[in-house]
């Protein structure tokens, strides 16, 4: 097995919740959402190497406080997925593709997601 990979993605991503306030307000506004972190997961995971065989990721969430439950943050891998996608650095996200998803949460520390990528 290789060594794992890292990526870093900073900032705060929306969770669950947010993204079902968003749809139920207005499906312009979820898809504004949608849009906009799309694109800013894409521009700091364009340094990425392309993955090439099957994966399994360790996402570690960092939030600031314990305010968002981690169910609702870990949702935000879904964006996070779909972005590798999008860039060409995952062909798919289907089971060919990703072995598995681990999730650690630290808090007080800033806002992002650290990505530890392993080949399996």
């Amino acid at each position: 097995m290789k060594a794992p990979d890292f990526v870093v993605i900073k900032g705060k991503l929306p969770s669950l919740n947010e993204y079902i306030e968003a749809e139920r307000t207005n499906r312009h506004i979820a898809a504004k959402i949608k849009r906009e972190t799309d694109q800013l997961i894409c521009w700091q995971i364009k340094q990425m190497k392309q993955i090439k065989a099957k994966i399994r990721i360790r996402f570690i969430w960092h939030e600031e406080t314990k305010r968002r439950d981690p169910d609702n943050v870990a949702f935000a891998k879904k964006f996070i997925l779909d972005a590798m996608q999008k860039t060409g650095k995952l062909k798919n996200d289907n089971p060919a593709w990703i072995a598995g998803f681990t999730d650690d949460f630290v808090y007080g520390n800033g806002q992002g997601v650290l990505l530890e990528i392993t080949e399996v």
